[in-house]
């Protein structure tokens, strides 16, 4: 998955498609993201509770497929598809693919 935690990314499909949030946590075997402000419910707690002592209701965020994500692309703060380049000094980047900006290394130069 090239999506990582602290990315911005905007939700392509579903209830709140067309809205961005930074991702707060990645579950890779399940391929599901955590955003914030994405896919909110209500979490009812009771008295006691270490975020709510006072108990009542919590909005929490759930879980959305990784597939209903898309990067947003540095330059032109847009929604992308992204791949992985290789370098001719063989360091590796992840990339737009509309516009070629290069989102963020992936991997550094090979020592020769």
């Amino acid at each position: 998955m090239k999506i990582r935690k602290g990315d911005t990314v905007e939700v392509v499909a579903g209830d709140d498609a067309g809205t961005r949030g930074t991702v707060l946590s990645v579950d890779l075997k399940k391929g599901k993201l955590v955003v914030e402000g994405i896919n909110k419910a209500i979490k009812h707690v009771r008295r006691g509770h270490p975020k709510s002592p006072q108990g009542g209701q919590l909005s929490v965020e759930l879980p959305i497929d990784a597939s209903n994500c898309q990067l947003i692309c540095p330059q032109t703060d847009q929604p992308t598809r992204v791949g992985v380049r290789t370098n001719e000094d063989g360091s590796k980047e992840l990339f737009a693919r509309r516009s070629g900006a290069t989102i963020r290394q992936l991997s550094p130069a090979r020592g020769k």
